[in-house]
């Protein structure tokens, strides 16, 4: 595990692990930002980079390895249990919440690194202009409340695409479409509606 703990002034007790997607790191200008504004409503954050990004400092996930990146997040989801005492969030942007769902799927209702919530943001339903192609075969595993954060020119997956693919998801889940027709990108400056959004959630 290799990241940064964001120590909030007036801790809630609530936790944050967050990490980047396939041709980032953790220092993106987005995780960067959503790290931030957590951090300033109380919650513990831990903003990581997966195991294929210690090995190497650019390029894409190794083929066939994602398992270990998982592995990679279970161990962040341990650390932030040992520091927060309350609500613990897993998410990532891309690929990162990809494997943060695909290991909530995997994990058994009592394992103590198990999320209480995800935030996926813009997860890449399926890769561009191969619609055929969807990354959802999980979905219905998924026990763990989701929220979904999607750019309506998201060329990974379309707002409908989205939608239809939720249904699948026998949890509570929900999608909130990024204002400003953004890309799969998203932008730092929505951090502040990401945190509300997640504190609505959380509270429904």
């Amino acid at each position: 595990m290799r990241g940064w703990l964001h120590e909030p002034e007036a801790a809630s007790g609530r936790g944050l692990v967050i990490t980047h997607g396939a041709g980032s790191n953790c220092e993106s200008p987005l995780l960067r930002a959503v790290a931030e504004a957590f951090a300033g409503a109380g919650y513990y954050v831990l903003r990581c980079d997966l195991p294929y990004r210690q090995l190497r400092a650019k390029g894409p996930p190794f083929p066939g390895m994602a398992a270990r990146d998982r592995e990679g997040l279970r161990r962040a989801m341990e650390a932030m249990r040992e520091i927060a005492t309350g609500r613990v969030i897993l998410g990532g942007h891309s690929y990162g919440g990809r494997q943060a769902s695909m290991l909530a799927a995997e994990l058994p209702d009592d394992d103590p690194a198990l999320a209480d919530a995800l935030l996926l943001l813009s997860y890449p339903l399926h890769p561009p202009r191969k619609p055929e192609q969807l990354r959802t075969g999980h979905f219905s595993l998924l026990r763990t409340p989701a929220l979904f954060v999607h750019g309506t020119r998201d060329p990974f997956g379309s707002i409908e695409e989205v939608r239809e693919a939720l249904r699948a998801i026998p949890a509570r889940n929900r999608l909130v479409e990024a204002a400003g027709n953004l890309g799969h990108e998203l932008s730092p400056t929505i951090a502040p509606a990401i945190l509300r959004e997640a504190e609505c959630f959380g509270n429904a």
